[in-house]
């Protein structure tokens, strides 16, 4: 079986259903075939020594990479329009976000989310964390309204007449919290409310992003050197 990692809270020896069913269907896995298991802060390589499903597996070498960017950072994406939001949570799972918070603003066109989008939602960062080597599935929440917001230690909101540059105000060893707006941006009111909250406006460049591609543009600058 060509080399795989595979997502197994716990480690407790048992696959997931969703996991095994690929091991067996998609890699055609035997007994004694050896794949990797990850969760939260380690990974192992393991056996498989019953097919199930569920797959069962023992642990052969236990192993605590570094691979995860140190503090909590916590995603505030706004609603967006058809399938974007998937976009947002893979590409946040692979620049190391560890929860991903959507929110209903004034601008956002979706104002609710079905449990059958937020359950894709979840598998995607499962595929995209397992994809990027990372150890840690990202939380993604239901929706919930700006104002449900809770304040944060240090905080930055996407906001094209900031002024301050993400470099300038960006402190790795504090919880990070980002929030970018829907399509047409938040409302002059709800950046008020987010600097309330502890949240500094931050410039992204003199051109206009898209949604999707502000929010994986505000994680990259924060996460994407933190080994330096």
């Amino acid at each position: 079986m060509r080399p795989h990692r595979a997502y197994s809270p716990g480690l407790t020896g048992v696959l997931p259903l969703r996991e095994s069913r690929h091991l067996l269907e998609v890699l055609r896995a035997k007994v004694g075939d050896r794949f990797t298991v990850f969760d939260v802060d380690r990974e192992a390589v393991a056996e498989v020594v019953e097919l199930g499903p569920p797959v069962r597996y023992r642990i052969l070498e236990e192993r605590r990479p570094e691979r995860e960017v140190g503090v909590e950072v916590v995603l505030y994406p706004a609603l967006l329009k058809g399938d974007k939001l998937a976009e947002v949570v893979r590409a946040a799972t692979e620049l190391g976000a560890t929860r991903i918070q959507p929110l209903v603003t004034r601008h956002s066109v979706p104002k609710e989310m079905g449990e059958g989008k937020l359950k894709r939602l979840q598998a995607i960062a499962v595929e995209a964390a397992k994809q990027s080597g990372r150890l840690r599935v990202p939380e993604v929440l239901p929706p919930i309204p700006l104002n449900a917001l809770p304040k944060v230690e240090q905080g930055m909101v996407a906001h094209l007449g900031a002024r301050s540059l993400v470099r300038e105000v960006l402190d790795l060893g504090k919880p990070l919290a980002l929030a970018v707006g829907p399509e047409g941006g938040f409302a002059e009111e709800e950046v008020e409310l987010l600097q309330e909250k502890g949240f500094t406006p931050v410039f992204l460049g003199r051109r206009i992003l898209r949604a999707e591609t502000a929010a994986i543009a505000l994680l990259a600058l924060c996460t994407a050197g933190e080994g330096r």
